[in-house]
């Protein structure tokens, strides 16, 4: 943190401040948190808010990271100048960003650390890299499964790590658990988003797997077949599977209240998984993802979870 918020000044917004800023981070989050979304409207209020206020956090900075109007070094300033402001609303400074405002307010109620508020834009960031000429501009590849697992951890787990914070929980490993749910949604996320990570230039499957079927990162981008990705994606799956199984592990070891939002979370990114499956790893014709009856169903069943 820099010295900048060493001498913190008392700054307590007004219940309508927060009842504003909160409003706002439910907008963001109903309109770009496809998933996620659901699963907070089977939250009690004060928990749903606060997810809502994480989520904006997180999407600003997905903002920063993904900007194809600013360079390299713009990107990592414009980002760096957010957790400047961060840092001094943490110390207790007055800010008018509602996000802010909102994501300081919940971190309070639910003793979230900064550290962790921090490493979710760290996580972020990771996407901000100068391209790699020699890789013929891709700009994001790792070499072994155990290279994407820390991206993964740094992207996703540490989101799960954040949230079980709001959701509540006394058993320790409850966090190991949750580490591990947030590698399975990012595994399957990379599988759904080939296509699109492919435009930007993103490769996030592992050398060493495309390697198995011979496929080169480099090939991806000129007039490559996409069937014959589907072995590997088909192994990133099967890792995807085999992490899953720890929300099941994990759902009685939170807050009772907080369990059904789990379900519907888990419960929407695994028949996720499970469609793309059926479509055979086509990800390049379409963008697969459940249709709104397909999670209305999964909320339904997540509400009549809450009531029993």
């Amino acid at each position: 943190m820099s010295t900048a918020v060493q001498h913190a000044q008392e700054f307590s917004p007004t219940a309508s401040q927060l009842a504003i800023a909160y409003s706002v981070c439910r907008g963001i989050t109903r309109a770009s948190a496809k998933n996620f979304y659901y699963a907070f409207l089977v939250l009690p209020k004060s928990k749903r808010r606060a997810l809502c206020a994480i989520y904006a956090f997180m999407r600003h900075c997905d903002d920063i990271a993904d900007d194809p109007g600013l360079g390299f070094e713009e990107r990592h300033q414009k980002m760096a100048a957010f957790l400047e402001k961060l840092h001094l609303a943490q110390a207790g400074h007055p800010t008018d960003d509602p996000v802010l405002l909102a994501l300081i307010d919940a971190q309070h109620r639910f003793k979230i650390s900064p550290g962790l508020l921090d490493q979710l834009a760290e996580g972020t960031a990771m996407d901000i890299v100068e391209a790699d000429h020699h890789a013929q501009g891709f700009q994001v590849q790792y070499k072994t499964f155990e290279d994407l697992r820390v991206y993964c951890y740094r992207v996703a787990s540490v989101v799960g790590l954040v949230c079980i914070r709001v959701f509540g929980y006394q058993d320790s490993k409850a966090e190991k658990f949750a580490e591990q749910l947030g590698v399975a949604f990012q595994l399957t996320n990379i599988i759904r988003d080939v296509k699109e990570d492919l435009s930007m230039g993103r490769v996030y499957l592992p050398d060493e797997d495309l390697a198995k079927f011979d496929i080169q990162a480099a090939q991806l981008q000129n007039s490559f077949d996409p069937t014959r990705l589907r072995q590997v994606l088909a192994i990133e799956a099967d890792r995807a599977r085999q992490l899953y199984l720890s929300a099941d592990a994990l759902l009685p070891l939170i807050d009772e209240d907080s369990q059904p939002a789990l379900w519907v979370l888990s419960t929407i990114y695994r028949r996720l998984l499970e469609k793309i499956t059926r479509l055979q790893y086509d990800v390049f014709s379409q963008k697969i993802s459940l249709t709104t009856r397909e999670k209305l169903t999964i909320l339904g069943k997540g509400f009549l979870k809450r009531l029993s």
